[in-house]
């Protein structure tokens, strides 16, 4: 059967993937309102008139110059709507910039995981071991000197530097790293009052069609702006992290996809709206070519709020297991487990052995069967709610325990058994250290 499966190219620094990649601004201006364009097009009316041959045509000399006299209102007013577009970009800026900082990094050059990846010098040296340089992008927590990157742009490496939106170049030393999440904190010494933290958003009210702001070091240009729009929301993006016992791979959810020009470099940056608020970290591009194609993704600033300040407590961040794998319910799918074809919900595969979910005796699947030519199983049990919440596909159950749970606290699984609904609860555990 047919899983999802997110295809990156790498974009920079030490990942297979083509990993690349605030306080109160004001929004635009009340002028800068969708009632005030609509009024500027209403005063850009034109008169027309129709003569009919071998007549004469007369027009109203009052309504004519009326016509021309609301054209420079039109103009006057179109240039105030771009002014203030201007205004508050020049201000996000003026405010985020500062908050932003330009990473370099040595990493080992081992074999073939440095080579021909974007951003890294691979001139071969007579050198053993051989380093290669790679940039990223960092912004800054607290005014302790935290910084919060992507883990990709710091992982292995044996030296990190850190250039401020002023020029400062200071050494940083790895705080934590989580390669679930793929973030990462740095800690660079520097006065306080050189220090500027960003705000976080809700990243849970952001809309498609927003206004979004990335700001970060694209192929090392410092303090690299551009602007576009949220285009998609709950995306996933595959971690490095593979279960072990099932051999899934590990997904980041409810990643933020932009069509802000996010290219090698802008790893670890900012993702910001049109407050300076930081929505998200850039982290990811979908490109054939190894830059922009309009498809970037920033990872939530919902779940950088949760693993963050465990990674500069303890160097680490225990994410909820619930030690399954599975697939989303299809029609297909629901038939060939004689349910209604429009049953919701993701179906476990696999049940990690000696996990939470084998514990709570939750049933893999074990029928084989062949739909649309693929040969998969089916007949597990179907989760179709967690604690009430609906449940309709495995991105669901990701996003929820990433969002709403912690390790050791006791969930209800709504589940469908042989088309019979039962709960079941489950305590959760870690997952698994690789």
């Amino acid at each position: 059967m047919d899983k999802k499966v997110v295809s990156l190219a790498s974009l920079v620094l030490v990942s297979a993937m083509l990993l690349s990649a605030c306080s109160g601004i004001a929004a635009f201006s009340q002028s800068a309102n969708p009632l005030n364009v609509a009024q500027a097009a209403s005063q850009s009316t034109t008169v027309s008139t129709q003569p009919t041959s071998g007549t004469t045509t007369t027009t109203n000399p009052t309504s004519a110059g009326n016509a021309v006299s609301q054209a420079p209102a039109a103009v006057a007013g179109s240039s105030e709507l771009l002014a203030a577009y201007e205004s508050t970009m020049e201000s996000i800026y003026s405010t985020v910039g500062p908050q932003v900082v330009n990473i370099m990094v040595l990493v080992p050059a081992t074999g073939s995981s440095t080579q021909n990846f974007p951003g890294f010098n691979n001139t071969p040296n007579s050198q053993t071991p051989q380093y290669s340089q790679a940039l990223g992008s960092g912004f800054f927590w607290d005014t302790n000197g935290n910084i919060v990157t992507n883990n990709h742009v710091v992982d292995g490496a044996t030296k990190i530097e850190v250039t401020t939106s002023d020029g400062t170049t200071v050494p940083g030393t790895i705080v934590g790293q989580d390669p679930y999440s793929d973030l990462a904190v740095i800690k660079v010494s520097l006065p306080a009052s050189e220090i500027h933290p960003v705000t976080l958003s809700d990243s849970t009210q952001v809309k498609v069609g927003e206004i979004a702001v990335a700001i970060g070091n694209p192929y090392g240009f410092e303090g690299s702006m551009s602007v576009g729009n949220i285009s998609g929301l709950g995306r996933e993006l595959p971690s490095s992290q593979v279960d072990q016992a099932s051999g899934a791979t590990y997904s980041i959810p409810d990643v933020i996809q932009t069509d802000a020009s996010i290219n090698p470099g802008n790893s670890g940056g900012v993702l910001v709206n049109i407050a300076g608020q930081v929505m998200g970290v850039t982290s990811a591009i979908e490109s054939n070519s190894g830059s922009s194609s309009g498809v970037g993704f920033a990872i939530p600033a919902e779940i950088v709020s949760k693993v963050v300040p465990a990674l500069i407590s303890s160097g680490s961040y225990a994410h909820p297991y619930l030690g399954i794998s599975g697939t989303d319910m299809t029609p297909d799918i629901a038939q060939a487990m004689n349910l209604s074809a429009d049953t919701r919900g993701a179906l476990i595969e696999q049940v990690s052995p000696g996990g939470p979910a084998a514990n709570a005796n939750l049933q893999g699947s074990n029928n084989i069967v062949t739909i649309n030519g693929v040969q998969g199983t089916v007949g597990g049990d179907v989760i179709t709610a967690i604690d009430g919440q609906t449940i309709n596909n495995m991105s669901d159950i990701i996003a929820y325990l990433a969002i709403h749970t912690q390790v050791g606290q006791t969930v209800t699984l709504t589940i469908l058994r042989d088309g019979k609904t039962q709960n079941v609860p489950v305590t959760l555990g870690s997952r698994p250290t690789q």
